[in-house]
């Protein structure tokens, strides 16, 4: 008897639903893994400077996996494998140039090879480097690695965030050319060590050329995303659309159409074999989240505009600085641009999706609120003023 091929025609919300268990939202296989889970699964899990709940990182696993400990996930991230002898252990995770500063898994090394090279045979730096300063670094961090920039030497040359030293500028190079390796982050700074060092032997020397590096990311983005059209998997690790086409066809992914897309799409065979089922996540997500990644699959998925306001003027925000989708039943449902007041959450700014994204919203809120370490929601604006006595009497009633 010959087995039936998976469906290549998917309704809207088959595809919604797709998307949902790929970034771990619906069901538990990621959930049981933990926090590496996630990072496996995900493939690359986005760092920024903003922390107002929480830094972007600790946000991912918070929204899939409920109210893991920070320290937890630092852990997760950065320790090495324990077992063993000390030179025998491995690292979980590495930092770089992924769909913007990520963290990566420790695995994947070899498959950002064609990144590295590219780095290094295009002159792309606007910061001069002084004469001697690169080899100074990697032989202070041969010496006595692992190190901050301020270890190395000082990361500004004056107060301006953008006026690097020579030392961060020389640092930094070695980075992206891989000949460095971001270890952890201390304090939010950058810890570095020697490639050689830190990458594990059988990994580092697995140089792979740019056809099977592309194949493998575009695959592990085909993967994460369940399905999505050629931008969606060329912005997953930022690689250009003719990369993409390059190695599609032989990705594993498999083509698809979706009703009401009007671009082709591709998804992973393992995605279409079963429908998505099991409990939903009610969560507040980071403006940095993969989930809301691509603005047009966003909102071509969701029906959701979503914008990062941290960086406009504050008289041009529509929905606050940092403003956090909210998900619930398989929805994006509303947005809270959060902050904190001692042990107060502070809802500054709230839109709800209707009456009927009150408790949901609520219930997001309070689990935030728990998380880290608040006792108290206090709600100032709500962008339809009717709902706002409703949610006000959600979280009280929860609070009591």
């Amino acid at each position: 008897m010959t087995t039936p091929r998976p469906a290549t025609d998917l309704t809207a919300d088959e595809a919604r639903r797709i998307a949902l268990r790929a970034q771990g939202f619906l069901g538990t296989p990621a959930r049981k893994a933990g926090v590496r889970g996630v990072l496996r699964h995900l493939g690359a899990v986005q760092l920024d400077t903003i922390s107002v709940l929480a830094r972007s990182h600790e946000l991912i696993p918070y929204a899939r996996l409920g109210a893991v400990g920070r320290t937890t996930v630092e852990d997760a991230y950065w320790n090495t494998d324990s077992s063993g002898a000390p030179a025998a252990r491995r690292p979980h995770a590495f930092e770089y140039w992924s769909h913007a500063a990520c963290i990566l898994p420790i695995e994947e090394w070899p498959h950002f090879a064609f990144r590295r090279r590219a780095y290094r045979n295009r002159p792309h730096w606007n910061h001069a480097l002084p004469e001697g300063t690169y080899d100074q670094v990697i032989k202070q961090l041969r010496t006595e690695g692992p190190l901050t920039a301020t270890e190395l030497g000082g990361a500004k040359k004056t107060s301006e965030w953008w006026d690097w030293s020579g030392t961060k500028v020389a640092v930094e190079r070695a980075l992206m050319y891989g000949e460095v390796v971001c270890v952890e982050r201390r304090g939010w700074k950058r810890v570095y060590d020697l490639a050689e060092r830190a990458v594990p032997t059988d990994l580092l020397h697995d140089e792979l050329d740019d056809a099977e590096c592309l194949r493998r990311l575009v695959r592990l983005a085909g993967q994460s995303l369940g399905v999505g059209t050629r931008a969606d998997i060329a912005d997953y690790h930022r690689l250009k659309g003719e990369q993409v086409d390059a190695v599609i066809a032989d990705s594993g992914l498999v083509p698809v159409t979706v009703e009401g897309w009007s671009k082709p799409a591709w998804a992973d065979p393992a995605a279409l074999e079963a429908p998505p089922r099991g409990r939903h996540r009610t969560t507040l997500l980071s403006p940095f989240d993969s989930l809301v990644w691509e603005r047009a699959r966003t909102e071509r998925i969701f029906g959701f505009t979503h914008r990062l306001e941290a960086y406009v003027p504050k008289p041009k925000r529509i929905h606050g600085y940092f403003a956090m989708p909210v998900l619930a039943g398989g929805r994006l449902v509303g947005r809270v641009d959060p902050a904190r007041e001692g042990r107060t959450l502070v809802a500054r700014q709230v839109t709800l999706d209707g009456p009927k994204a009150v408790p949901a919203v609520a219930q997001a809120l309070l689990e935030a609120a728990t998380w880290v370490d608040c006792t108290d929601v206090r709600v100032e604006r709500v962008d339809a003023p009717e709902l706002r006595e409703p949610l006000v009497k959600e979280l009280t009633r929860a609070l009591v």
